[in-house]
């Protein structure tokens, strides 16, 4: 497989297009084919206040491209015979023994049935019953209101898994998918599990193995000049997937650089909380393509990239936010897999796997064409734009 060097440069000139139209402030796309880098390019500011430049070594908020981080160090953890994916989480966290879930069509909190705990490999693929504080229903709701919503700065991740328990399930655990918290969940699972915080953890078994030198809950102080600004193009936060109202301005600053939760996260969150640059998270994709680069085994990876729904993730009837299309997409750990790119409308191969950030960036792995691809930039949220597709189209339009 080999790319058309004229087609490539149609990704620039797409970058370009959404910094000129004020939709990205800055965006950078890094493509590499069995390893080796085939093309890069950035563009735009990472604040556009002091007007600096976004370049190759912004640290970028990458919000829940963490999760497949925590999937894989679970998973470490699975493959040294500590437990097995059947396993209740309420064995790690007690808060979660005497669980209930709301009955169909419940129209109150108060209206649910008992219910298992649900197991490590629910939380892990969205299936638990879990919600996120964006996603509608009442579970939402009630997040919403609670302020259960595991960013950097509320507490401590004991602290907010304890609060997502008190609260009812959804559904009851295996019934339906919808995007959660699970993997915030099983970031907790991982601390408890190994009496180490979770960062403690990613940095020894994940980090430094892999040479993820910029890769943290908190910037790095020596990155802290390097941190990037992130905008929304809503009239409130940009925190929502619903019906929202946009703004007049189209990139408002909503987290910046200089006194951002970021720079000192109390709340290590698992599924969104991790901050870093383009080329250190290509080391983490890469270790996913060439099967495992000695963190995880290769067929545990195989494994976790294989569909684990019992059909397309559609076929589960949600009704949450999700990062990709649910039509032609499966679900496997810790991120989404192609079934059918004809039903997904957007070119691919059967078996890329993926997942995204709030904040737009977003990195697909094909294992047919032995590529892994990310773009980064920093616009929440991430539905505001069909971003994503477009530079699929993009890349397959440049493949020979």
């Amino acid at each position: 497989m080999m790319f058309d060097n004229a087609r490539l440069t149609r990704i620039a000139d797409w970058m370009q297009g959404y910094v000129d139209g004020r939709r990205f402030a800055k965006a950078s796309v890094l493509i590499a084919h069995q390893g080796r880098e085939v093309y890069y390019h950035d563009c735009g500011h990472r604040n556009l206040a002091t007007q600096t430049a976004w370049q190759r070594d912004t640290v970028a908020r990458i919000y829940s491209m963490t999760k497949p981080v925590t999937s894989v160090a679970l998973m470490q953890l699975v493959e040294r015979g500590l437990f097995n994916l059947d396993t209740p989480v309420s064995e790690f966290i007690p808060e979660f023994s005497d669980m209930h879930a709301l009955v169909p069509e419940a129209k109150s909190l108060d209206q649910t049935a008992p219910c298992a705990a649900p197991t490590l490999h629910q939380l892990l693929t969205h299936t638990s019953g879990l919600s996120y504080a964006f996603n509608p229903g009442l579970v939402g709701r009630a997040m919403m209101e609670r302020r259960i919503e595991f960013r950097p700065s509320q507490g401590s991740l004991a602290e907010m898994c304890s609060k997502a328990a008190s609260l009812p399930l959804a559904f009851a655990p295996g019934r339906r998918w919808e995007y959660s918290v699970g993997i915030d969940i099983i970031g907790r699972v991982v601390e408890v599990v190994t009496g180490k915080t979770l960062e403690q953890y990613f940095i020894q078994e994940i980090f430094e193995p892999l040479g993820m030198t910029e890769t943290r809950f908190s910037v790095p102080k020596a990155s802290s000049d390097r941190f990037a600004a992130c905008y929304t193009p809503l009239a409130e936060g940009g925190f929502t997937t619903g019906r929202a109202t946009h703004g007049a301005d189209t990139l408002r600053l909503i987290d910046g650089s200089d006194a951002s939760p970021f720079l000192a996260a109390t709340l290590q969150s698992g599924g969104g909380g991790l901050v870093g640059t383009i080329d250190d998270y290509l080391k983490f994709t890469e270790s996913l393509r060439t099967g495992g680069d000695g963190i995880i085994g290769p067929k545990t990876l195989k494994f976790m990239m294989r569909n684990h729904l019992r059909g397309e993730i559609a076929d589960m009837g949600p009704s949450s936010f999700a990062e990709q299309p649910m039509e032609g997409m499966g679900f496997g750990i810790g991120g989404a897999v192609v079934l059918d790119p004809a039903r997904a409308r957007c070119p691919g191969h059967v078996g890329d796997f993926s997942w995204g950030g709030m904040a737009s960036t977003f990195f697909w792995i094909d294992p047919v064409a032995d590529l892994s691809v990310l773009f980064f930039t920093q616009l929440i949220p991430s539905s505001a734009y069909p971003a994503r597709s477009e530079l699929k189209a993009l890349v397959h339009g440049a493949m020979t």
